[in-house]
This record gives C-alpha cells, sequence and structure tokens, in this order.
C-alpha cells in the first residue's frame, strides 16, 4: 500500500540560539527559521518549546526567558500562548466545548493580570 501522505518533500529548519553569562542564564535569545518571512535572526526574549514524545506518551519542554524580560512581558506571553494554545487544542480535536472552558480561563486569567483596559467588558 502507497501512502503518499508520508512522502518527505522537503525539510525545514528552525533555529534557536540561546546565548548564556557565566551561571548558564540566558542573557539573550535569536531565532531564525528556513520559511520565515524575514531575513536574518530576530530576537526573544522569552521562549517555550513543547515536543511530545509519541513512543513515551510524554511532553518534554524547553522554558526560557531572559533576566531583562519583566513581570509585565511574562504576563502578557503567557496570557497569549494559553490563548494560541487554546486555538491549537479546538483545530487539533474539534473539541469547541472544551475550547471554549479554556478560553473563559484565559480570559479570567487575562483579567487577573489587568492585561485588558478599563472599558473591556466579557
Amino acid at each position: 500500500m502507497n501512502n503518499d501522505n508520508n512522502e518527505i518533500v522537503k525539510t525545514s529548519q528552525i533555529r534557536i540560539d540561546v546565548n548564556l553569562d557565566k551561571e548558564n542564564l540566558p542573557v539573550s535569545i535569536e531565532w531564525d527559521a528556513d520559511d520565515s518571512d524575514f531575513e536574518g535572526k530576530e530576537s526573544a526574549k522569552g521562549m517555550m518549546l513543547s515536543i511530545f514524545d509519541g513512543l513515551k506518551q510524554n511532553a518534554m519542554r524547553i522554558d526560557l526567558w531572559t533576566r531583562d524580560m519583566n513581570v509585565e512581558e511574562m504576563n502578557l506571553f503567557m496570557f497569549q500562548t494559553l490563548a494560541t494554545m487554546t486555538d491549537t487544542f479546538e483545530r487539533a480535536t474539534n473539541n469547541k466545548e472544551v475550547a471554549d472552558e479554556m478560553r473563559d480561563f484565559v480570559h479570567h486569567f487575562g483579567h487577573k493580570l489587568n492585561l485588558f483596559g478599563p472599558e473591556h467588558k466579557h
């Protein structure tokens, strides 16, 4: 049986450079990708990388942030990450009911962190 869906037609790389201080703490994070719409490296203050190992049924992750990432930026980063994870979950599972519950939590999370302006209504 020929399964054309598994035929590799291209390989694309994503590169992440983490520059560390003498205590191995991130000073800067830079990244680029073969299929990006920009030239050269982009800077980042934080990153989260999650990889699911199908054989071990285990999620592995790398969470890094630079020392100049302030608390307000981390709050916004976490809010945006949770929101996009919710969208990813819905696209992958078609489970709108649970995705909507997750969105309610993310919205509550954003309110607790005062990320919305005073004119915002839920």
